[in-house]
């Protein structure tokens, strides 16, 4: 990490303020190069005008410089806070690179901060994701994170598992002595909480991802119920074209709109019928894929024409999936003289939907069922990597329990050291050495 990087740390477009950012072991020679200053006082803002290599000025800045180790990537860090816009920050930053700095790849200033040990892995991707978050429930989460919240419960976990290897370690070693008979009773309760708290955190994780990733809501029905109206109506524009003629909407069509805190991909899908079209055909395929893919589904059925095969095919969906999706089964076009026999889709109650009113009572029932979706205050898994890591471990707590109950105490020890390695990587690697001194260090065993 010897040399120094640099990047324009704002998005790109017009703003009042734009950011380029430097850090290394150069970074504080480089300001005063651009300063022409002969010194400048840590984590103090500077006023200054900045130059180019031919001393031409390039804009009037604030500078602050961040000395080692008190940074966020634990190395000299500066900060050009410039007047926004592409073409200012992008002279600073060719002034800067022209001075002996190297443009940073991505991730770059967020790996050097995990390399000097200011952040673990669970608070770098915590930030990453909270760049990306799609609710003000998952920002508020991903905070948490940042300061320690997984990682203080990876350190738990690792540490009871530990205590269980420890407890382990000594019966080998001194199986001559008296040891407590209800050891193993004890030491499977102890494994069993385990398990349980990782099964809730995987099971929530996976039911709030949409937190992070944006909950996906498909729109589906058969042809010209009402699908691409009711699109249009939410977004508030004419997304989707609109038709008389059944089969207007070929594909499926993905748009994002705010639901109460929550950013939603929503998806207008091609009515659900048998076709001898082929792009129709392909059409119907996606929107069947999209039900699969989506947390929410709005099934829309007409109130004004009679119950019919299509109708049923929409149904049968609802009977596949209602297990596994939750569904919002709506009647539109209930202004018009009702020939639906609804009595067909009990045990759901279907909320009725008019011209003037569907988009606002499909926007407060999506908003109570995401409400739903994002409750709990467990802790949340962020990534697919966090979660295949908490599930490995989980298998390997299960693996020890049998070697556990039989005394066949070295593989038990093998099982639980896989998987303090997996719920370990969640956060930083493991150092056996090192956990199992300390660990041991607060044994009395009179020996």
């Amino acid at each position: 990490m010897s040399d120094t990087i640099a990047a324009i740390a704002t998005a790109s477009g017009v703003g009042s303020v734009a950011i380029v950012r430097v850090s290394g072991n150069e970074a504080l020679e480089i300001a005063k190069k651009l300063t022409h200053k002969s010194t400048l006082k840590s984590r103090y803002a500077h006023l200054c005008n900045l130059y180019d290599t031919d001393n031409e000025l390039i804009d009037e800045a604030i500078v602050i410089w961040f000395k080692a180790p008190h940074s966020f990537t634990t190395e000299d860090v500066v900060e050009f806070q410039c007047h926004g816009g592409s073409i200012v920050a992008e002279e600073i930053l060719k002034t800067i690179l022209s001075c002996g700095a190297r443009l940073a790849e991505p991730g770059e200033f967020t790996r050097r901060a995990f390399l000097g040990g200011r952040i673990d892995l669970t608070e770098a991707e915590a930030i990453a994701k909270l760049i990306e978050a799609k609710s003000e429930d998952a920002a508020k989460i991903l905070a948490r994170q940042m300061k320690g919240e997984l990682k203080r419960f990876v350190e738990e976990i690792k540490e009871q598992l530990l205590r269980a290897i420890a407890f382990a370690e000594v019966t080998i070693d001194y199986a001559e002595e008296d040891l407590p008979a209800d050891m193993v009773e004890s030491m499977l309760h102890q494994l069993d909480s385990i398990e349980k708290k990782i099964e809730e955190i995987v099971s929530s994780s996976e039911r709030r991802r949409g937190l992070i990733e944006g909950f996906k809501v498909a729109i589906i029905g058969k042809p010209n119920v009402g699908k691409s109206s009711l699109l249009n109506r939410l977004l508030d524009y004419e997304r989707a074209i609109v038709s008389d003629i059944a089969g207007t909407t070929r594909d499926t069509i993905e748009e994002r709109i705010r639901i109460g805190g929550h950013i939603v991909r929503i998806v207008d899908t091609a009515g659900i019928r048998k076709s001898l079209d082929t792009i129709e055909k392909i059409g119907v395929e996606r929107s069947i894929n999209a039900v699969e893919q989506s947390d929410i589904v709005i099934a829309l059925f007409d109130a004004s024409r009679p119950w019919d095969e299509e109708d049923e095919q929409i149904h049968s969906l609802i009977r596949r999936y209602r297990d596994e999706k939750s569904f919002i089964v709506a009647l539109n076009k209930t202004d018009l003289p009702k020939k639906l026999d609804d009595s067909r889709l009990l045990p759901y109650h279907p909320i009725e939907l008019t011209t003037d009113n569907k988009a606002a009572v499909i926007a407060k029932e999506l908003q109570k069922r995401l409400a739903k979706m994002a409750q709990g205050d467990e802790i949340l898994l962020v990534s697919t990597r966090q979660i295949e890591a908490v599930k490995r471990a989980k298998e390997a707590i299960e693996a020890a329990k049998e070697p556990l109950m039989i005394g066949e105490l070295e593989i038990f020890t093998f099982h639980l050291s896989e998987a303090i390695k997996a719920i370990s990587s969640i956060s930083k690697p493991v150092d056996f050495n090192d956990i199992m001194d300390k660990m041991f260090g607060e044994f009395c065993l009179g020996k």
